[in-house]
C-alpha cells in the first residue's frame, strides 16, 4: 500500500482541505427528518498533526448552526464562514500529535454550489441522496475535504422507520425504537471525503448473484416498481465483478451496493462500496449497462487507488472508461480496440486543447477527458502487449490499494513492465494536447 499526501492545497480547489494534518477516522452520529429536510449531527474526528506544530486548522462545513466544538475535550476558538470552519485549539498541537475534534451541528442541508451544479446532499421528493464528487462532502458533515486525506468511517443515521438508509460499507446494526430506526454502517477501508455515499429512501433490497464460495456480497436497493427492469439491467453485474477481479485483482472492499432512486440523475455517481443510479438508468433493455461497468470499475480505480489531487482525475475516469470497453470485449460486444478507434475518431473532430495530466478545473469532467483517457490506456496496452498490460493493471491496483497516486506514479509504474521506453507515448498522450495517431495493434484479452 502507498499513501502519498499532497504537499499543499489542491490547485483546483484551494479553499477545500488542509494539508497540515490528516484524519485517521470519522465517527458520525446523524439524525435526519425528510419532511422538513432537517439534519443534526455529531462528528468525532481522530486526526494527526503534520510535521510542524499546528496552532490552528481548518475543516470544511456548509451553512449549518454550530452547537459546540471541542479539541481534545477543551473548547477552542473558531470561526465559520464561507464553508470554512477554522479552529484554533486552546494550546497549539505538537508536530505529529494525535488529536480529537468533536463538532455538533444542525440545519437544513443543501448542495454546495459549483460549476457543475449543486453537489453533495440533495433533498429528493421523498428522501435524500449524497453525490459529492468533487467538493460536495461539506454539504452534510465537517471534513478535511481533500481526496488525498483518506480515513475510516462509522456512520450512524436515525430516520423515520418508513425509510431505508444505504451507505457505503458494512451494515453493523439496525435498531428500531418507536417510530424511528437507527442504521449504523462501518467503512473500515480508507475513504476520501467525497466518496462517502448515502441514500435515504423507500427501497426494496435484492441480492445480486451468489456471495457464497468467497464471492463479493452485492445488493441492489431500488423502488419496488422498478424491480422488473432492474432485474434485467443489472443481471450481468455479478459477471462483471468476476471479470474485473480476474483482470484487476481482488475486489478491494467488503461488499458492493447499488441504489436506484425514484428520480432522474444526469449521470450515475460512484461512492466507496456504493454506486448511485437514477430511474432513467433503468429501462429493462440494458441501455445503461456500460455505466454499470463504469461505476463498478471505479471501486478499483478512483476509490481504492485514489488521486492525490484533482489534476489527476484521468486516472479515475480513463481506467473506468476502459473497463467499459473490456466488459464489452468479454461479453460479446465490440472489442476494446474497436471502441478505442471510435473514440479516437470522435476526438479527432473536437478541439485538441485538453491535457490529460492537468486538464484544468473547467475541463476535469469534459467528455474528452474520459474518451482520451480510455484511448490512452489502450495505447499502453498496445505498447505492452496483453500479458504485460494486465500484469501491470493488477500490480497497479495491488501496490496502491488504499493509497493515493499521481500521473507520474502511473507512468513510472507502467514503464517497469517493458524494456522499451514509454516516454514518447506518455509525452504525446498524457502531457501533450494534440491527438496522436490511433494505436495500431489489434488486441484481445489474454491473461
Amino acid at each position: 500500500m502507498t499513501v502519498q499526501q499532497a504537499a499543499g492545497p489542491d490547485p483546483y480547489f484551494p479553499a477545500n482541505g488542509d494539508a497540515r494534518y490528516r484524519v485517521h477516522r470519522y465517527e458520525l452520529a446523524l439524525d435526519y427528518r425528510p419532511g422538513p429536510n432537517r439534519l443534526s449531527g455529531t462528528a468525532r474526528i481522530n486526526a494527526i498533526a503534520g510535521r510542524a506544530p499546528l496552532p490552528e486548522f481548518q475543516l470544511n462545513l456548509g451553512d449549518f448552526k454550530i452547537g459546540r466544538i471541542r479539541v481534545d475535550g477543551r473548547q477552542p476558538h473558531y470561526t465559520h464562514r464561507g464553508g470554512r470552519l477554522r479552529v484554533r485549539p486552546a494550546k497549539p498541537l505538537r508536530a505529529g500529535a494525535a488529536f480529537t475534534v468533536e463538532v455538533h451541528w444542525s440545519g437544513n442541508p443543501k448542495p454546495v454550489a459549483s460549476p457543475w451544479g449543486g453537489l453533495g446532499w440533495e433533498e429528493l421528493t421523498d428522501g435524500a441522496l449524497v453525490a459529492s464528487q468533487p467538493i460536495g462532502a461539506p454539504s452534510w458533515y465537517p471534513c478535511n475535504d481533500r481526496p488525498a486525506d483518506k480515513a475510516s468511517y462509522q456512520i450512524s443515521i436515525t430516520t423515520p422507520s418508513a425509510y431505508a438508509v444505504v451507505a457505503g460499507g458494512r451494515l453493523l446494526t439496525r435498531t428500531t425504537k418507536a417510530s424511528t430506526t437507527t442504521w449504523v454502517y462501518e467503512q473500515s477501508a480508507p475513504t476520501s471525503s467525497y466518496l462517502v455515499g448515502l441514500s435515504i429512501g423507500k427501497y426494496q433490497t435484492v441480492l445480486l448473484g451468489d456471495p457464497g464460495l468467497g464471492g463479493v456480497p452485492q445488493h441492489g436497493h431500488i423502488p419496488s416498481d422498478l424491480l422488473p427492469e432492474f432485474s434485467r439491467d443489472f443481471a450481468r453485474q455479478p459477471a462483471m465483478m468476476e471479470l474485473f477481479q480476474d483482470l484487476f485483482g481482488p475486489y478491494p472492499f467488503d461488499e458492493y451496493a447499488v441504489v436506484v432512486t425514484e428520480e432522474e440523475l444526469d449521470v450515475p455517481v460512484e461512492a466507496q462500496g456504493l454506486s448511485l443510479f437514477g430511474a432513467n438508468h433503468v429501462d429493462g433493455a440494458r441501455g445503461s449497462e456500460r455505466l454499470v461497468a463504469h461505476e463498478l470499475a471505479h471501486q478499483w480505480f478512483g476509490n481504492s487507488v485514489s488521486i492525490a489531487d484533482w489534476r489527476h482525475i484521468w486516472l479515475n475516469e480513463g481506467f473506468a472508461k476502459y473497463a467499459e470497453w473490456l466488459w464489452s470485449e468479454r461479453s460479446g460486444g465490440r472489442t476494446a480496440h474497436q471502441h478505442a478507434a471510435a473514440a479516437h475518431r470522435l476526438l479527432s473532430t473536437l478541439p485538441q486543447d485538453l491535457r490529460l495530466a492537468d486538464p484544468g478545473r473547467k475541463s476535469m469532467f469534459d467528455d474528452r477527458l474520459y474518451e482520451r483517457g480510455g484511448v490512452t490506456v489502450h495505447a499502453v496496452r498496445c505498447a505492452l502487449g496483453d500479458i504485460a498490460f494486465f500484469r501491470m493493471l493488477r500490480g497497479w491496483a495491488s501496490l496502491h490499494r488504499n493509497g493515493t497516486v499521481t500521473t507520474a506514479t502511473f507512468t513510472s509504474h507502467a514503464s517497469r513492465f517493458t524494456s522499451e521506453s514509454l516516454d514518447q507515448l506518455f509525452e504525446a498522450w498524457v502531457y501533450g494536447t494534440r491527438l496522436p495517431p490511433m494505436p495500431s495493434a489489434e488486441t484481445g484479452i489474454a491473461v
